[in-house]
Formats: structure tokens, C-alpha cells, sequence
């Protein structure tokens, strides 16, 4: 069966990006399948494993300049701070210049191509960018040599490079308000060389497995650049005496880069499904992003204390009938939520969804696609007759908004003389901005807004967000 619900246009970003959530753009799709289920869907998480955290404040920063449109528009430019979940701290830059910074958004380690650094040809320099700035060079000295100024700031540092960054992902004309950050910002864009993508602090390949009773299901291997990693095995009732083992049999309580994990289900198990988790301590990659699922500002880690990292896989078995493992990623490169289903057992896997009957033969593994617009929030479940299955729930956030319409932001502990932003009063939002902001009009009044427990400075006019 399915349930069908409205899709409206990704477009006018801006305050629509901060209404998403009441508009709830999106579609519900419950599916038919031929395989066994638990009464009540499982969510599945879309990320690979890796650290998850949540934003703080603007902690160190400066002011930049945005020219768009023949206007400019002033802006807090910086470095942010995310306390990890279970320990440790991160520092980051913003990408999508545009975009809104919620306070206390979560955040989880993403690779690039789930964000809108995919398909950026050089994405790449962002990453060079990162490995030869401030934070990661804290020589503020040699720093400031290497880009021909002297007296270089913290705040001129964490300005320059991330004006420089902007300049990349977002293809902005941005300078930074101090000369020392602009020239900073000059030379490291300059001199910025292409880099791959790092690699993630810790996942599991693949998330999800499946099989018979009796069987082995896997592997599962960890790729991870921690020494090592903590498993812990299904503890739930339903897992009914299965272990975590390696390929020889043995219970496995931890594992290194590259170890195959196995569940080993009981012959005599009735029909479920289960999961285990791994959990590590180690720095994660610069250069990792980080996305969040409440329309925050796509992040891009510039240095790591020891922190925290998890991941997580899933088991499915039954003794006849369709075996499924179900998965989810996002894939901006084709604008969308690719759904994986590996059919482990001796009948086909039918399910509906958004109006399509689709089948994963026996034995066979697919990957479908399921097309979304720009900023579409989706909440659907491929289940089994009795109401259970696998749900799957997000937002697509893969293009940086441009200068075209609407509001940007970041969160603020405190003003500083030259930053601004813009509200419209209804958000719960610490505001710098960007193009359709605040542009700087000579001679106009500064006035003090309190959004959200921040002190936000507006400069100039306030231009009406477009409707939606």
C-alpha cells in the first residue's frame, strides 16, 4: 500500500530553507514487500558511521564583505565549535554561504557526496585550504610570512581562511574586512592545490546484511583510521542468541581496519533481524564534512580533539521467503536517496514507492534512486504486510543557496562591530549573512535584534524574504 503526499519546488531557498520544517516538503510512501517484518518500522540512519555532534556558537571570527548584485553585504566569518556525542570537540568552516546555522543543530560526519561540495570540481582545494591555515598552522607568525603581512590575528586567521573557503564552495565574491585576513584570504586561494576527499574517521561496509538461520551473515568490514574499535553485539531480545564472530567463528569484542565481522545466527532462531555497533577514539579527518537534517549550514571539520566515532550495521534472516538488507544513502551526483536492497533469499522482493511497484529478484542486489528536489524533506517506510519494515527519513540539502533570495546565517555568542545579518523576526536563528540580507547603505541606522537569546547587528534596509 502506499500513501501519497504532495512535492513542492526546491526553489526560493532562502526563507523557504527556514520554513522547510513547518512546510514538511515532502512524500510518505509505506511499501508493500514480500519479506518478513517487526510490527513496528525501523528508522534507518543515512550516514556511514563516523563522529556525531552538535554546533555551538561563532567561537572565532572576523568580518567579510559579500558583493552581490551591486550591493554589499557585511558578514561574521569564523570558526565554529561542535561538542561530539560520548567526548571530544571539533573545530569547522561553513560551506553554503547562504545557508542558516541553527544552534544545537546535529550534525553527523557526511562524505562530500551527500553535500553540496559533490560534483565541485575543487572541492578539493577547499581540503589544501584547511591543511595550510589556521587552525591546523596555530604558527600565526609563520602564517602571516607565508602571506606577506605581519601582525596576524586569531580572529584576521580564522576570517582569512574562511573567506577563502567561500570563495570555493560557494564561487562568492567575498573579501575579508581587515587587510591582513583579506591578504591571507588572496594567498591561500592563490596557492590552493587540488587534495582527495579523507577518508571517514570509522564506518561499517556494508550497513545492512541478510541470510538464513544456521548461516553466517556478512562480512561486515570496518575501515577506520582509530588503532582500534569496541564492537558491541546485539544485546535486544529479538536477536535470540546471535554473536558478533570473525571468519573463523570466534567472538569478536574488537576489531581493527580492514576486520571482517560476521553475525552468526542459530539454525534453530526464529525469523528477525538485529544489529551491532562499533565504537572508537581517534582524531577525525580535515576535511570531513558534516550535514545536518534541520536545514543547518553544511560544515567542514578544520581540526579534531581525540573524539568519539560509532557506526553501526544491521542483520536480517528468515528461513524461507524474500531475505532483504535495506539501506540508505544520499547521492547529490544524481539528486537523490539511493535505497539499496539485497535479496538473500528464494522469492522475489516487491515493494511500492511514490507510485512504482519495483522487484529485487532472489538472489540479486539493487540499488534504486528515488529522485528528490533541492531542500525536500521525505519520510517513507518499505515494510511488510504487517505493518513493519525499514524507514527511511531526511532532507536533500546538495546545492549552496546563492545570492538570489533569502537568509542567511550563523550563530552568534556576541556581535561583533561588523557583522550583520538579517531576520524576519520568526526564527530562532543568530544571523550573518549574505546576498538578499542586509545590504550596506551609506548612512544608515544600525539596530540591535535579540533572536533566539543572540544579539544579532542589522545594517541597512531589510529586504522581504521570497514567499513559498
Amino acid at each position: 500500500m502506499s500513501s501519497a503526499f504532495s512535492l513542492s519546488s526546491g526553489r526560493g531557498r532562502g526563507a523557504a530553507r527556514l520554513a522547510a520544517a513547518a512546510l514538511v516538503w515532502g512524500l510518505a510512501t509505506a511499501g508493500t514487500i514480500a519479506a518478513a517484518g517487526t510490527a513496528t518500522a525501523d528508522e534507518i540512519p543515512q550516514n556511514q558511521g563516523g563522529a556525531t555532534a552538535t554546533i555551538g556558537d561563532l567561537k572565532t571570527y572576523g568580518s567579510a564583505v559579500i558583493h552581490e548584485n551591486g550591493e554589499d553585504s557585511w558578514v561574521s566569518a569564523g570558526l565554529f565549535e561542535m561538542s561530539v556525542e560520548n567526548g571530544g570537540m571539533l573545530q569547522t568552516y561553513g560551506v553554503d554561504l547562504h545557508s542558516p546555522t541553527q544552534r544545537d543543530a546535529r550534525y553527523q560526519e557526511t562524505s562530500w557526496n551527500g553535500t553540496s561540495l559533490s560534483g565541485n570540481a575543487k572541492a578539493g582545494r577547499i581540503r589544501w585550504i584547511l591543511e595550510n591555515s589556521y587552525p591546523q598552522v596555530n604558527d600565526l607568525a609563520a602564517l602571516a610570512g607565508k602571506a606577506g603581512v605581519t601582525g596576524l590575528t586569531e580572529q584576521d586567521a580564522a576570517a582569512g581562511t574562511q573567506v577563502a573557503i567561500w570563495r570555493y564552495s560557494d564561487g562568492a565574491d567575498v573579501d575579508a574586512a581587515a587587510p591582513q585576513a583579506q591578504k591571507l584570504a588572496d594567498y591561500l586561494e592563490k596557492n590552493a592545490r587540488d587534495l582527495a576527499e579523507p577518508e571517514v574517521s570509522l564506518t561499517l561496509a556494508p550497513a545492512a546484511v541478510s541470510g538464513r538461520p544456521g548461516e553466517r551473515l556478512g562480512p561486515v568490514t570496518v575501515h577506520t583510521n582509530a588503532g582500534s574499535v569496541t564492537v558491541t553485539p546485539p544485546t535486544d531480545i529479538a536477536a535470540g542468541g546471535v554473536r558478533v564472530v570473525d571468519q573463523d567463528g570466534r567472538a569478536v569484542t574488537s576489531a581493527t581496519n580492514g576486520s571482517r565481522l560476521f553475525f552468526d545466527v542459530p539454525a534453530e532462531g526464529a525469523d528477525g533481524s538485529t544489529s551491532l555497533t562499533v565504537q572508537a577514539s581517534t582524531t577525525v579527518p580535515v576535511g570531513r564534512a558534516f550535514t545536518s537534517e534541520t536545514h543547518s549550514q553544511t560544515q567542514i571539520l578544520a581540526g579534531s580533539s581525540e573524539s568519539t566515532v560509532s557506526a553501526a550495521a544491521s542483520a536480517n534472516w528468515a528461513a524461507k521467503g524474500a531475505i532483504t538488507a535495506l539501506a540508505a544513502q544520499k547521492n547529490c551526483a544524481k539528486g537523490g536517496v539511493d535505497i539499496t536492497a539485497a535479496n538473500k533469499g528464494d522469492a522475489a522482493f516487491t515493494f511500492e514507492l511514490m507510485g512504482d511497484e519495483h522487484t529485487v529478484a532472489a538472489g540479486v542486489s539493487e540499488t534504486l534512486t528515488i529522485p528528490l528536489q533541492e531542500d525536500q524533506v521525505y519520510d517513507f517506510t518499505i515494510g511488510g504486510a504487517d505493518g513493519g519494515g525499514k524507514r527511511f527519513k531526511g532532507v536533500l540539502d546538495c546545492k549552496t543557496q546563492g545570492g538570489a533570495s533569502g537568509i542567511a546565517a550563523q550563530t552568534l555568542s556576541e556581535p561583533s562591530p561588523a557583522s550583520v545579518g538579517g531576520s524576519d523576526g520568526g526564527t530562532d536563528l543568530a544571523e550573518t549573512g549574505g546576498s538578499g540580507l542586509t545590504p550596506v547603505i551609506a548612512g544608515a541606522a544600525i539596530a540591535l535584534v535579540l533572536v533566539g537569546g543572540a544579539v544579532v547587528v542589522l545594517v541597512g534596509r531589510k529586504q522581504t524574504p521570497p514567499q513559498v
